[in-house]
């Protein structure tokens, strides 16, 4: 039976997790929230490279034999660094769906809303380059974002404030489509629809990292078909927070799994 391990800076891999016990539940999955140093947004590229390297380190020891790098800033700063020094783990990242936008976008003007990080790496920059030509993209930093996501304060009229001041330059420019390049922002999807109009296309590439998760699984022999198992929440802050927020966030994906929590330090 596989484990699976699953890391952010805080609660928002808990969208990725989520999809993940859906499509893949006979796997025993780790998820480990570094809330203690969130959010990874705004520290340095060096900073995140290191800490993302140390916890997958933790993970595999931990009995791990996949991960998943839940978190946009991780792998736009570290995935390359990581799959260099671990080549023998299957090791899946996620990154803003720009690709599925541009197909999906109408009248070719797609806003990405990311964290700083995200946008200023090489890796993002790489991306839009590809695509440069199919689509305008505009982009913004959603900053303070992750911070209210993790205080539990989703729908609160400060969250809500924010992210309309973050928005407004992408309805401005009259988009269609809208990327959301932090694993945290799925969860303020029906905000964005109540500021953007419910026909805005949101892209969430969630389900584009589990299928590559259980293709990677499949190639290292790890598939399995067996009944659910066992999910273990660790945290670096607080891991009963950790569980009331998955409990509210994903209470479906958590009802046929035997669930663990513990918190944890990781120097």
């Amino acid at each position: 039976m596989a484990t699976i391990g699953v890391f952010d800076s805080g609660i928002g891999g808990l969208t990725v997790l989520n999809e993940a016990l859906r499509q893949a539940p006979a796997h025993h999955y780790i998820y480990l929230a570094d809330s203690a140093n969130a959010p990874y947004g705004e520290k340095s590229s060096e900073w995140v490279a290191t800490r993302s390297l140390d916890l997958c380190h933790w993970l595999v020891r931990e009995g791990c034999q996949a991960l998943v790098v839940a978190c946009n800033t991780a792998t736009a700063e570290a995935i390359a660094h990581i799959r260099h020094e671990m080549p023998a783990i299957p090791i899946i990242g996620v990154e803003p769906g720009i690709k599925p936008a541009v197909t999906k976008s109408q009248n070719q003007k797609v806003g990405v809303l990311a964290t700083q990080n995200t946008l200023k790496s090489d890796k993002f920059k790489a991306l839009l380059e590809s695509l440069e030509g199919n689509c305008e993209f505009i982009s913004q930093a959603g900053l303070g974002l992750v911070p209210l996501i993790e205080s539990g304060a989703i729908n609160s009229p400060e969250t809500e404030q924010l992210l309309r001041e973050h928005l407004a330059p992408l309805q401005e420019a009259q988009i269609d489509t809208l990327v959301l390049g932090c694993t945290h922002y799925p969860f303020l999807a029906p905000l964005i629809r109540k500021i953007l109009g419910a026909e805005i296309e949101i892209i969430d590439t969630s389900d584009a990292v589990v299928k590559q998760l259980s293709r990677k699984l499949e190639e290292f022999h790890l598939l399995q078909s067996a009944p659910p198992r066992t999910i273990r929440l660790y945290s670096t802050l607080d891991a009963d927070a950790l569980l009331a927020h998955a409990k509210q966030l994903i209470p479906l994906a958590l009802d046929q799994h035997s669930i663990e929590t513990s918190t944890v330090f990781i120097s």
